[in-house]
């Protein structure tokens, strides 16, 4: 028996939700170390640290990407974003 995997949304819509959740990533620098903090309200645990700004973002973008996969995978509810909604839906008979 195969196990069943929940419905992943396909790379184009995934990659417009992370566009468009990643305009509302706030982004800090630490005076301490220069380093670069960011956080997307809304997305508990998704966050990153890096060098610079560019790599902070993009580490942003890959720890939202990955946090949505396994939400997905796990059934947890994601955020729905103007007009992208990722999460499954129920089909109806």
């Amino acid at each position: 028996m195969g196990v069943i995997l929940p419905s992943v949304p396909p790379d184009d819509v995934l990659a417009k939700y992370i566009e468009a959740a990643m305009e509302d990533a706030t982004f800090v620098i630490f005076v301490e170390d220069g380093t670069y903090y960011g956080d997307i309200y809304g997305f508990q645990g998704v966050w990153a640290n890096a060098d610079t700004l560019e790599e902070c973002r993009k580490e942003l973008a890959e720890v939202l990407e990955g946090w949505i996969l396994l939400g997905i995978e796990l059934g947890h509810e994601i955020p729905v974003l103007p007009s992208i909604d990722l999460m499954p839906k129920e089909k109806t008979a």
